[in-house]
């Protein structure tokens, strides 16, 4: 399962179960040409990151435009994800690309913060690499994500759907320049990192481990072996209906038996 308990809420779970949350994260490789020379503009300010995801190529002119001028406003360098038609106002700091190294980028010294659509891949790789995130969640598993990196102050979310400029705009200085949520962030990379194999040698090992041990049936749950009345509780729901049809036939019969005695005793005294 694609799951760190850095970043999800701790779980039971069975023996068979094994965590390989970020799996998919490296360390970054150079920069090409044009991404490097841009990103090294940034100065002190520094790089913001966007992207909102593979299933989100473009947005609506007019939340595009609204992005677009808020992300102009800022004194830092952005590099936007973005497929569209470009926005009439777009800023000198801002540069669009249909696609972005976005691992290499978010390892990037420069870079400040990542906008994101709160998918699981840029999520892993914000921790991995310690960069603060402005969440915009838009469907899928994006608004449980995004709650659990808030939960934990790396993340400020933003209701994409009652979105102003204000709030884009205060949210990329909250983040930037507030040093909590970068603070917050890089304990979580610290802790993530802190492991004794990485996550992609632990996938490895043991899916190797399933094939030597022929589908390592010693780990799985008693559950599977169980005929399905059992394991669906077929059989204690029989048997708690058994008792509750006992009980009310008994109650019956003894209300019967109640009544007859008082018949009879009525007859007695006339």
């Amino acid at each position: 399962m694609r799951v760190d308990f850095v970043f999800e809420f701790p779980r039971p779970t069975m023996p068979n179960i094994v965590y390989i949350g970020g799996f998919q994260c490296k360390p970054a490789r150079s920069l090409a040409a044009e991404f490097e020379e841009f990103v090294q503009s940034s100065g002190k300010h520094g790089l913001v990151v966007m992207s909102l995801g593979t299933f989100v190529h473009s947005l609506p002119m007019e939340i595009t435009m609204k992005i677009a001028e808020v992300l102009s406003q800022i004194p830092q360098k952005v590099i936007w994800r973005y497929d569209g038609e470009t926005p009439p106002n777009i800023g000198n700091n801002t540069l669009l690309a249909k696609w972005i190294p976005q691992n290499d980028l978010l390892a990037h010294p420069n870079t400040r913060a990542f906008v994101s659509h709160g998918g699981t891949n840029g999520i892993y790789e914000a921790i991995y690499h310690g960069v603060p995130v402005i969440g915009m969640p838009l469907l899928f598993d994006q608004f449980d994500n995004l709650i659990r990196l808030e939960s934990r102050g790396a993340a400020k979310v933003i209701n994409f759907a009652t979105m102003h400029s204000t709030d884009l705009l205060q949210a990329l200085n909250e983040v930037i320049n507030g040093a909590s949520y970068g603070d917050n962030m890089k304990r979580l990379s610290a802790l993530h990192r802190d492991q004794p194999e990485s996550p992609m040698e632990r996938a490895v090992f043991w899916v190797v481990y399933v094939a030597r041990h022929k589908g390592a049936g010693h780990l799985r749950s008693e559950s599977h072996r169980l005929p399905w009345y059992a394991y669906y509780c077929v059989d204690v729901m029989i048997f708690l209906l058994s008792v509750l049809l006992l009980l009310t036939v008994l109650k019956e019969t003894l209300s019967y038996c109640s009544e007859e005695k008082t018949k009879n005793s009525l007859r007695f005294i006339l």
